[in-house]
């Protein structure tokens, strides 16, 4: 792989990208949880909920923040970068970004004030308004970006005039081929790494024998959630990748490791190491005829190889070949996880069962490996084209020297890790310092010379606490 300035500036771009991506998808899945907490407090008035609304809104802020500032970047980086990225596809892109800070963005800004500082100094169904304004405007902000990108896998609804693309329909180009599993695929990858970050944390608080209620609370929910979530996501993933073996089906060789130009009762490959230059792979361990029945549901059914292109038409297949097994072998880990806490919940000893909470510890991190195992399989996929089958990503790098490009890697690099160990140091302290005490409310309220109704609020609250 030679290291010119074509190759840096899309090891720059995925680089900012792949740490973009991290904080919408937390906050997307949060967001919701919280106006779900919000919700069931004002229904049922047990405390716990609002315990784990106000807990729950802090690493929320944090993680929108992160998510704004990192992704301005990327919109600098296609000027600088790929200059001529904007120029040839601008006509159809432009509007469908614009669209998302017009309607999902100016939402998110206009209430996020609301429901971070505005407990005590609006009405409870306001605020909860906000809340639930905030949680739909990051489900708009996914609908825009998921369309803008998913057309760049399946172009439709254009026409190109002088090496120019321009729309001739906007309902083409929005739910573009692969939008819609696309969409449902992304949403549900978010709200499983909220579930098992909320999931995670819970469990910790239960092996510190601490906030054991709220704790319990959390990891009940986590656990029910993920019991829908992840079984439905394997669904979701299966009906999404009929749609790429019909729309990319080079990306569909990559994942599964195969070389032929076609192959009948293709092998499931739990593991190899596939090897570009001599178009094969070594050390394979496989199931016979299973990749052909998952993607075509017959056991003899055909998949395009890899050989059916030229090698210059080829996506780099290693990258793709283990990202797709690190997300497919971590979807099975939740399903199983999700599983495993609904065969506990019996008798509730899922709360005390320490080997069960040590899992779920571990597996905080493990919603975000996913996402970003995905997005590698799902982009590096789609090369060399950054339009499929229209325009190659070589085709729009700015010829800038290396070093340049180089230099500001690095700085990315050192910036960004920087800003990574900022979030997770605070992220890690309001853990420690844990959900809000009820009676530290009720002095927090006095100190701000909160409004009287707020202050019998919150007394009910604790009133509420002893007698429960």
């Amino acid at each position: 792989m030679d290291l010119d300035a074509a190759m840096l500036s899309r090891i720059q771009f995925a680089f900012t990208i792949s740490f973009h991506i991290i904080f919408p998808a937390i906050t997307i899945g949060l967001a919701t949880a919280i106006a779900i907490w919000e919700g069931m407090w004002l229904k049922t008035r047990n405390p716990v909920y609002f315990q784990l609304a106000k807990f729950w809104i802090k690493p929320f802020a944090i993680t929108f923040g992160m998510g704004v500032v990192s992704g301005i970047v990327l919109s600098y980086e296609f000027g600088t970068n790929f200059s001529k990225f904007s120029e040839l596809v601008g006509p159809v892109l432009g509007p469908l970004l614009a669209y998302e800070v017009l309607t999902a963005f100016f939402l998110e800004a206009g209430f996020l004030g609301i429901m971070l500082f505005g407990w005590q100094r609006v009405g409870e169904k306001l605020h909860y308004f906000a809340t639930c304004v905030v949680a739909f405007g990051t489900w708009v902000s996914s609908f825009w970006i998921i369309a803008a990108n998913s057309w760049m896998h399946t172009p439709a609804g254009h026409k190109i005039v002088e090496g120019r693309f321009e729309v001739e329909s906007w309902m083409e180009v929005i739910f573009n081929p692969s939008m819609p599993y696309r969409l449902v695929h992304m949403l549900l990858a978010a709200m499983l790494t909220a579930t098992f970050l909320i999931g995670g944390v819970s469990a910790w608080y239960l092996r510190k024998n601490r906030d054991v209620a709220f704790a319990r609370k959390g990891l009940s929910m986590a656990l029910w959630a993920a019991l829908v979530l992840a079984p439905l996501q394997v669904i979701v993933g299966d009906f999404h990748g009929l749609n790429v073996k019909e729309h990319q089906p080079i990306k569909v060789a990559a994942m599964e490791g195969i070389w032929p130009e076609t192959e009948t009762g293709a092998p499931l490959l739990l593991f190899a190491i596939p090897d570009m230059e001599n178009e094969t792979n070594h050390f394979e361990v496989k199931v016979p005829k299973v990749a052909s029945l998952i993607l075509t549901h017959s056991l003899d059914g055909e998949i395009q190889g890899l050989k059916s292109v030229p090698p210059e038409d080829r996506p780099y297949v290693p990258l793709i070949f283990f990202s797709f097994r690190i997300m497919v072998g971590l979807g099975m880990l939740m399903v199983a996880a999700a599983v495993w806490g609904l065969w506990l919940r019996r008798k509730h000893p899922q709360f005390e069962s320490k080997p069960f909470l040590l899992l779920m510890n571990l597996m905080i991190p493990t919603g975000v490996i996913c996402t970003l195992a995905g997005w590698y399989v799902a982009e590096v996929g789609r090369q060399p084209w950054v339009v499929h089958g229209l325009v190659r990503t070589m085709d729009i790098v700015t010829p800038l020297p290396a070093e340049r490009v180089l230099f500001s890697l690095t700085l990315f690099v050192v910036t960004y890790s920087t800003l990574l160990l900022v979030y997770l140091y605070f992220m890690a302290k309001l853990v420690r310092k844990g959900p809000p005490d009820l009676a530290r409310l009720e002095q927090h309220m006095l100190d701000v010379n909160a409004p009287s109704f707020a202050l019998e609020w919150v007394k009910k609250l604790q009133r509420e606490v002893v007698e429960d």
